[in-house]
């Protein structure tokens, strides 16, 4: 079953290539695409229907009921804020609907404590022939980001 992957954040949808490190650049978690987000205080969205199987207050995964996790990252090396700046909203294990409201979150605050807001969102344990369709330019929370066969 082919499955769309919905932005998660409103901002500029790049290349992982384009993103501040290189595990992410280099595709080594998974394929997919990043969201350089707006500078605002934004609300991370599930980018897929499916369960929350993982949530971290930087970062969260969700599985579509056919098993494939989608994994959002919000900003690199945001781990290192332990929380700081991020508020949970979804519950771990909870049954989200694709655009259902996660993590709030302000890039711009993330930014101006030095570290990158760009967030990777990634196609775990997917090959890269089977993502096309990447989207580049503008994007709003729950637009189409790529395409996963």
């Amino acid at each position: 079953m082919d499955i769309y992957i919905s932005s998660p954040l409103t901002g500029t949808a790049i290349g992982l290539t384009e993103v501040p490190d290189p595990v992410f650049a280099g595709s080594l978690v998974g394929p997919g695409a990043a969201v350089d987000p707006r500078r605002a205080p934004q609300v991370a969205v599930a980018p897929i229907a499916g369960r929350l199987l993982k949530l971290k207050p930087h970062a969260f995964v969700v599985q579509s009921a056919d098993g494939r996790g989608v994994l959002v990252h919000l900003g690199i090396d945001t781990v290192n804020l332990e929380g700081r700046g991020f508020e949970l909203i979804a519950i771990e294990g909870e049954l989200l609907r694709a655009g259902q409201p996660i993590v709030t979150w302000n890039p711009a605050e993330v930014e101006a404590g030095g570290l990158s807001p760009v967030s990777p969102v990634i196609a775990l344990d997917a090959e890269s022939a089977a993502i096309d369709a990447i989207v580049n330019g503008a994007v709003c929370a729950g637009d189409e980001l790529f395409h996963w066969r």
